[in-house]
């Protein structure tokens, strides 16, 4: 395993992957005032062998006064496998919901694309304002929706899971990706801290949703794969689902 630090692998994308790390890029300049969010230097820049391809994977994290951590990754195997993961987690005394999306691909198709505001109530219930505005959102129809994993209970009613049918279908994705960002970019600068006891139920919705998300078994084997079992956790625990302190 080797690391560095002046790769970007995103012209080397799936166009999808790279139009969509450029909207969230600019929605999130556009709407906050990011500073830099430190992760561990071995982390930013990483560069493994999976089935004899090279993995390479990249890093981009910021913090504001909402977040606790904005983390984008880009993730690619030789020719075999494109991968952008994004998650935004609340500082937990703002009551707003995880932003998060992945994109999929390999060989020039994306087969997997899903993106959601999660709700960290653990009664499922996003803020009102929330469904305000996801709900005065145009309904769309994909061709080709795709189930959620067992543990995808921490979704909610607007989350889209697709593999896109055409270069129409990946547009619209992308679209409503960019409307749930503007959504909650635009939320979180009006937010007002909650009360202590509000905070702690957040505080758990985040525990529950980050636990959940590290029984991703597809992502935890790639990483196994390429650098090991004690690195995947570590991974898997320190840059993609982080418990918040």
């Amino acid at each position: 395993m080797s690391v560095a630090s002046n790769s970007s692998l995103r012209e080397q994308q799936h166009p999808l992957i790279r139009q969509l790390a450029d909207s969230i890029e600019r929605i999130w300049h556009q709407h906050l005032d990011l500073s830099p969010y430190n992760l561990p230097a071995e982390l930013g820049y990483v560069e493994g062998k999976l089935e004899g391809e090279k993995l390479t994977i990249e890093n981009c994290c910021y913090q504001t006064t909402q977040f606790r951590k904005l983390h984008m990754e880009l993730a690619k195997v030789g020719s075999m496998l494109d991968i952008l993961h994004c998650v935004m987690f609340p500082r937990t005394e703002y009551d707003l919901p995880m932003f998060g999306c992945d994109l999929v691909g390999g060989r020039g198709q994306i087969s997997a694309a899903i993106a959601d505001l999660s709700p960290l109530h653990l009664n499922g219930s996003l803020p009102s304002s929330y469904n305000t505005d996801l709900g005065a959102l145009p309904e769309l129809n994909f061709s080709q929706p795709r189930d959620l994993p067992e543990w995808g209970e921490i979704f909610s009613e607007f989350c889209i899971f697709i593999r896109p049918g055409s270069p129409e279908e990946e547009k619209m994705f992308l679209g409503r990706v960019e409307n749930f960002l503007e959504i909650h970019c635009q939320n979180a600068v009006t937010a007002k801290p909650v009360q202590a006891e509000t905070a702690n139920k957040l505080l758990q919705g985040q525990l529950n949703y980050c636990t959940k998300q590290q029984q991703n078994d597809k992502t935890r084997r790639v990483l196994e794969k390429a650098f090991g079992s004690d690195w995947a956790e570590y991974y898997m625990t320190t840059v993609l689902f982080d418990i918040p302190s």
